[in-house]
């Protein structure tokens, strides 16, 4: 079934809601439309129940037909892994709870502050840190812009803020325009980074009014993507890439080491290669967020140092991301390795 046949031709809607309303939701439609078949699908539902199945038509399209290796498919099919359990895996490994010092606003780290622009996404990644995170007592909203300026206000050595989620580009765009614009007004503010699965997963999300709304802040805009394998990076995405890198707005690309996905040379180099010709650098290479859930997506420390070693090999220092661990109470993040010279 194609996203027309889902939505109305001529809604006034934009095709990028209309996009996002069409989503898979259904773990059986998703593996039809692969050609995909399993005689018992109830374990799989089951771990849709605990965390439901989205992903949008356009990031589908991406995945190999008849294949359960897919890397693209992997990332977002409910999986009967999905319900072992270890008390190592937790349902807050990074210590959101901990830095909540407002509806909707994260304090962690020095001269950042990090807010929950909504708990809405385009599309749910199972190894997701986030995954059972309070959002509806933990989303800033438009009566809480007043008290968010206030604690600013209390700590002045703030001078970054990141729009975080779930995903702040699923606001429509007046509501993103509207936040965007607040704190962009605010005078301490430097820089607004905004953290965004959208130019990957739905890259008709950049459009012209977005792209109106980024440019014509007087703040430096950093939008720090998220991609896991180079077969994300279709062309239309290089091409919305481009149209942000062409208004002004900073690119940085933040990846998750997942066994079984991207857990290889080859794959981690093939990713920072495109990434460059997607006019965007290499941030951070994270190992697996221990969420309940995700167990299946780990992979152990000390092969994840001789893979990064090998990375640097093959790579000159500026496209190899920084390897780190983010860790609850923690007021930086974790290198697990030396930073890679500039070859």
């Amino acid at each position: 079934m194609t996203i027309m046949s889902k939505v109305a031709k001529n809604s006034p809607i934009p095709n990028w809601q209309q996009e996002l309303s069409a989503a898979y939701s259904n773990p059986a439609e998703l593996l039809a439309y692969l050609g995909l078949h399993v005689d018992d699908m109830s374990l799989f539902h089951e771990a849709a129940e605990k965390f439901p199945l989205l992903v949008t038509h356009s990031y589908a399209q991406r995945m190999k037909k008849s294949s359960w290796s897919d890397p693209l498919l992997r990332q977002v099919l409910p999986h009967p892994d999905e319900l072992l359990s270890s008390p190592a895996y937790l349902s807050d490994p990074v210590g959101d709870g901990l830095a909540s010092v407002s509806p909707g606003l994260l304090h962690k780290y020095h001269g950042r502050a990090l807010l929950i622009a909504t708990g809405a996404c385009a599309i749910h990644c199972r190894y997701c840190f986030r995954r059972e995170f309070p959002y509806s007592n933990n989303s800033a909203n438009r009566s809480q812009l007043t008290s968010i300026k206030q604690y600013l206000a209390a700590n002045n050595e703030i001078n970054e803020i990141i729009l975080s989620g779930g995903d702040p580009l699923t606001l429509g765009d007046s509501k993103f325009s509207h936040l965007f614009d607040a704190l962009s007004n605010i005078e301490q503010i430097e820089r607004i980074r905004i953290h965004t699965r959208l130019p990957i997963v739905l890259p008709s999300r950049i459009n012209t009014l977005l792209l109106s709304t980024l440019r014509a802040s007087n703040k430096k805009v950093v939008m720090v993507i998220h991609a896991n394998h180079a077969n994300e990076l279709s062309d239309e995405v290089a091409d919305v890439l481009l149209k942000l890198k062409d208004h002004g707005v900073t690119l940085l690309n933040q990846t998750v080491l997942l066994k079984g996905i991207n857990d290889d040379l080859d794959s981690l180099e093939q990713l920072s290669l495109r990434l460059f010709n997607c006019h965007t650098l290499p941030y951070y290479l994270h190992v697996l967020d221990k969420v309940a859930g995700a167990m299946h997506f780990d992979k152990n420390e000390e092969d994840s140092l001789k893979l990064y070693e090998k990375l640097q090999q093959r790579l000159p220092g500026y496209l190899v991301p920084k390897l780190v661990r983010e860790e609850s109470g923690k007021p930086y993040k974790t290198l697990l390795a030396h930073s890679p010279q500039n070859h």
